[in-house]
């Protein structure tokens, strides 16, 4: 049979005087900030059913008592309370930390009863006291520590024996000061070592420490010339640093790439879907030899009255495109796929999808550059980019009947884009709606406008400056990309017990006016 019960533990009083005091809580008028938002306490709004079993916490931690109420009182401005410090180690460093200002802040834990909205704020009329916590920063700037017993008494003269420490009354309330004519509380000396070293603590200040709060808290008692917290930053120091059990090498699972592209030629074409079977397309055109087919549309005549109507046959051609497999593979041990991080097998996946966009992208670039027309050789500079545009708008509309709406740019024209400038020094494309606004570029997007064209940046092509074939402007529906969707292929290799991943695809690409595509070409 297993009993679940409760107790009492019964501490005895040694006598000692370790008493905390001061205002918990202040009544109305002082707005204080807490997890709830703005709050201000209404006069004797806070109660609680039994003093004695209120705790002192740290940081309202619930696992670090370290004291309990004595005394509670009501007064105009607030509410007071006095705590018995437990004799721990943890209560001789709240006592230490309060004296030296570190924790001196009071706050307090309630359970709300009865409260209302106010200009800003919470009005809380009701509330019960659960806990009260010494903390670094009170959310009640009033709300502090006022009174500390807890030094030693010291004699004054050689004969004189030594007394030992004596309950003393605590001071509840500033207006209402409580005196003991028998014993006055001895003055309190901030600065001096409350807590002394034992024989019996030399193993335990010099056990490591693994918790970083723990060793903050030390190190700043240490700078105020503790002694045994300078024994724990020794030990924490020597461990941190030689010791990789308290200093391990943390990996994440953060990785890092410079694959990251997409596919931005493909984007500034036309763009159709591949049909399920068949390794060629052919696509039926009328397109006349000067646009790159050997195709007649029908022709349309004046006649005078009564003439003879021309008969003008239509001729009809098809222009083909292959289509190409792109693929990629990697072999992992089953050990890596079944026994490492799971994001190993979604961060490769994703890598192989970047790399056959590249690869496509990168194709799709060659085979404009093919196909297209040149422009006229121009300069590498503001007025040789609008000469080049202006171009390509004439060229493209008569040769096509399309309109030119996409500029496709390397990095480096791109970046010449950037940095223009009209003759008096302002920036032509980055500005922010500037009178000589011609157009929008943007040093962190690879998209923007150009002399109202479509600009898009791509990293692929073969020319890396501001040279030849450093830019296409064309008619979307001068060229078309087909593409199948890519796929993932997994195959176990049973004699090694290894699994190959691959992914494939297919893509074929059509010129359909190649004089819808003109190519820049520098002086």
């Amino acid at each position: 049979m297993i009993l679940t019960f409760s107790g009492v533990v019964q501490a005895v009083d040694s006598g000692e005087r370790r008493t905390i005091a001061g205002k918990i809580a202040p009544y109305d008028g002082e707005i204080g900030m807490t997890s709830a938002g703005p709050i201000v306490f209404a006069k004797g709004s806070i109660t609680a059913e039994n003093t004695n079993k209120i705790k002192l916490l740290m940081q309202h931690d619930t696992s670090q008592p370290v004291g309990r109420m004595v005394t509670m009182q009501s007064t105009e401005d607030g509410l007071y309370a006095s705590f018995k410090i437990s004799a721990s180690t943890r209560g001789n460093d709240a006592i230490l930390l309060a004296q030296e200002q570190l924790m001196d802040g009071l706050s307090v834990g309630v359970e709300v009863i009865a409260s209302k909205p106010k200009d800003g704020y919470i009005l809380v009329t009701a509330a019960k006291l659960r806990e009260v916590s010494l903390v670094e920063s009170a959310a009640f700037p009033s709300a502090a520590v006022q009174s500390i017993a807890a030094s030693e008494s010291e004699a004054t003269e050689q004969d004189k024996p030594t007394l030992t420490e004596s309950e003393a009354a605590v001071t509840t309330a500033p207006e209402t000061p409580i005196e003991d004519k028998a014993e006055a509380a001895p003055v309190v000396e901030a600065a001096r070592a409350i807590i002394r070293p034992s024989a019996l603590d030399s193993q335990r200040v010099r056990t490591p420490i693994t918790n970083m709060g723990a060793y903050t808290e030390h190190k700043i008692k240490a700078a105020l010339g503790n002694e045994d917290s300078k024994l724990y930053v020794t030990a924490a120091d020597d461990s941190f640093t030689t010791n990789d059990a308290f200093n391990p090498t943390q990996f994440l699972t953060e990785f890092v790439t410079n694959t990251r592209f997409g596919t931005p030629a493909i984007d500034a074409c036309s763009q159709g879907v591949l049909p399920a079977s068949g390794m060629t397309i052919s696509v039926p055109s009328l397109v006349t030899s000067s646009g790159g087919g050997t195709g007649v549309a029908p022709v349309v005549t004046q006649e005078a009255e009564a003439g003879a109507v021309q008969n003008t046959g239509m001729v009809t051609e098809y222009i083909s495109g292959t289509v190409k497999k792109y693929s990629g593979m990697n072999t992992l041990s089953v050990e890596l796929l079944e026994r490492s991080d799971p994001n190993f097998y979604a961060e490769l996946t994703a890598q192989l999808q970047n790399a056959y966009l590249k690869t496509i992208d990168a194709q799709v670039l060659t085979d404009l550059l093919a196909a297209g027309m040149n422009g006229t050789s121009t300069t590498a500079d503001l007025d040789g980019i609008i000469d080049y545009a202006a171009e390509g708008a004439q060229q493209i509309y008569s040769n096509t009947g399309y309109f030119a709406t996409n500029y496709l740019a390397n990095p480096a024209q791109w970046g010449a884009l950037i940095s223009a400038q009209d003759t008096t020094k302002r920036p032509v494309f980055t500005a922010l709606q500037p009178m000589n606004a011609a157009g929008q570029v943007s040093p962190t997007s690879i998209r923007g406008s150009v002399l109202g064209l479509d600009l898009y940046v791509d990293k692929n092509f073969t020319a890396t400056t501001f040279d030849d074939d450093s830019a296409i402007i064309l008619a979307p529906e001068a060229f078309t990309v087909y593409r199948s969707p890519q796929a993932y292929m997994s195959v176990n290799v049973v004699s090694n017990l290894q699994i190959q991943v691959a992914i494939y695809g297919f893509m074929a690409t059509i010129a359909k006016m190649p004089n819808g595509i003109l190519k820049y070409k520098k002086t």
